[in-house]
């Protein structure tokens, strides 16, 4: 960013120009209106930032609170958890299906079987007895 802004350049060419052609009886009303102008100016970039920062922070203040954009990292789909959980318990069949055989023989292996296919029906039925959230619609949308 340049420090150097050209009204305040132009206003002091014409300040020091006056001074000359006025003389020195008029100096201190010409600093005078001269800091004046350069007080207005700071003045009007200063709130032209605290505007751009309030304006930021509103923005971000209500991307925040938008109930449609979560916040915090993305979480996995539905099908992803779904299809992950289903995947687990097919890993998961194997060292169990050979413990139920090992001890229980063949009956041991429907068992565990039995277990498996019962908690993926009971993580698949959970999809469809939650209630489903509705998105708030716009009226306008």
């Amino acid at each position: 960013m340049d420090a150097r802004d050209p009204e305040i350049d132009k206003e002091l060419a014409a300040t020091l120009q006056a001074r000359k052609t006025l003389g020195e009886e008029y100096e201190s009303e010409l600093v005078d209106s001269f800091m004046d102008k350069v007080n207005e100016r700071l003045d009007s970039r200063v709130e032209q930032r605290v505007r751009r920062e309030l304006a930021q922070q509103q923005t971000s203040y209500a991307r925040a609170a938008d109930p449609r954009r979560p916040i915090g990292p993305p979480q996995p789909s539905a099908r992803f958890a779904r299809y992950g959980f289903a995947g687990f318990t097919m890993i998961a069949a194997i060292p169990l299906s050979a413990i139920g055989a090992v001890n229980a023989g063949t009956p041991g292996l429907f068992i565990t079987w039995a277990g498996i296919v019962g908690v993926n029906v009971a993580q698949s039925l959970t999809g469809f007895m939650s209630p489903k959230k509705h998105e708030d619609k716009d009226d306008w949308a």
